[in-house]
């Protein structure tokens, strides 16, 4: 797979099994407004959050086992991860996710341009399945991605040049 990706003060490294405490708490950020509601204690939460990440995290390396698993780092820190996969006529998104503070400074809209480029060089789409309450909907839509099917709690979107 040729992924290649390149944005200034912005590096990739592929996931290992050293990074998962790290994965981990990505995870927990994009649930954190969900899980704030619950009334557990925060060990019951911690718990929650453990098990919810473990099957993702084992569902992603099963069904995506051609897919790209990379941490992001910005000016050298760890900022969140990107998971993608290229497919026939698809660079498919499986998970982009930044930490809470290095969101709403252009970061993700850097890396979703970079990947509609590259998807413009090789002439595909991408594509990304978006939870329908997830704050950076509006930055897809903003992006030109389109709601092609909705799946549930997830809408299928998709950018074409």
């Amino acid at each position: 797979m040729s992924i290649q990706l390149t944005i200034d003060r912005v590096g990739f490294e592929p996931i290992t099994d050293n990074d998962l405490e790290f994965l981990e708490k990505v995870y927990r950020s994009t649930r954190e407004e969900e899980i704030s509601r619950a009334p557990w204690s925060e060990e019951d939460k911690a718990h929650f959050i453990h098990h919810q990440f473990l099957a993702q995290h084992t569902f992603y390396s099963e069904q995506f086992s051609d897919a790209k698993f990379d941490i992001i780092f910005v000016d050298g820190q760890k900022a969140g991860r990107l998971y993608i996969e290229e497919r026939e006529d698809e660079l498919r998104i499986i998970d982009i996710a930044l930490l809470p503070a290095f969101r709403g400074q252009g970061w993700g809209t850097k890396l979703l341009e970079e990947i509609k480029l590259l998807a413009e060089k090789k002439t595909k789409s991408v594509g990304i399945h978006v939870e329908k309450n997830n704050p950076a909907m509006s930055l897809y839509i903003r992006l030109g991605f389109k709601d092609i099917e909705d799946k549930g709690v997830y809408q299928f979107m998709k950018w074409t040049s």
